[in-house]
């Protein structure tokens, strides 16, 4: 280990490629090329090998980052996938689009002085030659079981947990109300990050590997909650959030005032192909538009580098704190300004302006105040200094909401927490029903796909013990 690792003295960090902005503008194609293999062993050669890794400690996953970085630098990358993919549902989509500069990558304790070892291109590495040379298979199952699992959601939490349920021997079906798997990671992420031939690949996978998916198939509407409890042994709810934030603003019902979400998928929806009307009638369609993003997280830098590859005329992220305390990648906000987008920092939307149509934002400066019990400096509104932006189209990324899934379900019995997601017992996952769980986005609010992927997982487990413990006789008890 010696003679490969430790390297960070003498090696520098390097990252894969990227294409030029000019170049990548013109497309949705992934901006960042992959590591050849002497490029992945001399990046993760520069592991220190530490006695606690904190890259480890910091995903939320627990990857066993060091163990596969030592492989890798020692040219072992088939046990490396195996190591990657043992914690890991999903790794090729983790290593291009986790926010590592924020996860494993910002705590490498290598990371002050010597920069960070490059941890998410190197899993991505691992995971794309494991798929060239063939490792990576449809799930083979040993011994099935009689007993079934219903899971409400495409998602990263419903797929991670219908995978390991799945290699379990039960009979999964996952129900989705789009037309494709994926939920978020096929219309909410642009394929700059996330081409969907990755996801695509991972969703023919997972039917081969025996799991059955019923799409466009809604929850309360096409089949009722009790019917999908019928018909199954346990449910699990992983429905994400999706419901947009709103702001209160004069003018916020004005034409061209849109949700972050509902431009995103027209976006990714005809970058696969469909006909989408409200893009081919503009309403969601940036081009030759002056377009303001508000909001300052991940949501919104793919909605400012969506809109410059849509060619509009201008694009301004307006967001009411400084940029190093912006909530977003800050490797996201570098890719943004590369590609021509203008943060107006420390600014606030106090109106929208326009007759029928908004033809622009009033803004205020802001200045940060004292810190509040969260720990975060308390925005301040500088009077007198309003300021006008142009703007077409003004695209609201304010976060998400969970919807109203009791009503919908119709399940009075589905306990929610005041922020309207879903109660459940942490130990367990289960709900306030015997026998229906829920993982994901629906129980944390939005989050990072790796926590949906961690949820999912860590679903799965108490699925399967609740199942087993039934069979034996031995009732679990909802929360």
């Amino acid at each position: 280990m010696a003679e490969k690792m430790l390297k960070f003295i003498s090696q520098s960090k390097a990252m894969p490629d990227k294409r030029k902005a000019k170049d990548r503008v013109a497309d949705f194609g992934e901006i960042y090329a992959d590591f050849n293999l002497q490029e992945a062993e001399s990046q993760a050669s520069r592991c220190s090998q530490c006695g606690v890794p904190f890259c480890q400690v910091n995903c939320p996953l627990h990857n066993n980052i060091p163990d596969w970085l030592m492989l890798t630098a020692e040219n072992r990358m088939q046990e490396a996938y195996e190591l990657s993919s043992a914690t890991n549902t999903f790794p090729e989509i983790c290593g291009r689009i986790c926010p590592q500069d924020r996860l494993c990558e910002g705590n490498c304790v290598i990371e002050k002085g010597f920069e960070s070892v490059t941890i998410g291109a190197v899993e991505k590495y691992i995971t794309e030659t494991a798929f060239e040379e063939g490792w990576v298979e449809p799930i083979k199952v040993t011994g099935e079981r009689d007993q079934s699992v219903g899971i409400i959601g495409a998602g990263p939490a419903g797929l991670a947990a219908a995978d390991i349920l799945r290699r379990k021997g039960y009979q999964v079906v996952v129900y989705d109300r789009y037309d494709r798997v994926g939920g978020l990671l096929i219309y909410g992420i642009p394929g700059f990050k996330l081409e969907k031939e990755i996801v695509e690949r991972r969703a023919e996978l997972l039917e081969k590997g025996g799991i059955q998916f019923q799409l466009n198939c809604e929850i309360g509407r096409d089949v009722t909650f009790e019917e999908l409890q019928a018909r199954h042994d346990a449910v699990l709810i992983a429905t994400g959030v999706y419901k947009a934030r709103d702001i209160k603003l004069p003018g916020i019902g004005l034409n061209g005032v849109v949700p972050a979400l509902d431009y995103l998928t027209a976006s990714n929806r005809k970058s696969l192909g469909d006909n989408v009307a409200d893009f081919e009638n503009g309403l969601l369609n940036a081009a030759g538009k002056n377009v303001v993003v508000i909001g300052g997280g991940d949501t919104a830098m793919d909605c400012v580098r969506t809109a410059i590859r849509q060619e509009a005329k201008s694009v301004t992220c307006l967001y009411r704190r400084d940029r190093a305390n912006m909530p977003g990648s800050q490797r996201e906000v570098e890719n943004a300004e590369e590609e021509g987008v203008n943060f107006q920092w420390l600014s606030a939307p106090h109106a929208l302006l326009g007759d029928n149509d908004v033809r622009g934002v009033r803004a205020r400066r802001i200045h940060l105040g004292q810190p509040d019990e969260t720990g975060r400096q308390v925005p301040q509104i500088i009077d007198g200094s309003d300021f006008d932006i142009d703007a077409d189209l003004v695209i609201k990324a304010l976060g998400f909401d969970p919807e109203e899934l009791p009503a919908m379900f119709e399940q009075k019995d589905l306990a929610v927490s005041r922020w309207g997601t879903v109660q459940i017992d942490w130990k367990t996952m289960m709900t306030q029903i015997p026998g229906v769980f829920a993982a994901g986005d629906i129980v944390r609010g939005a989050s990072l796909v790796v926590w949906g992927i961690r949820d999912g997982r860590d679903a799965a487990e108490q699925i399967d013990a609740f199942i087993q413990a039934e069979l034996r006789g031995e009732t679990r008890q909802a929360s």
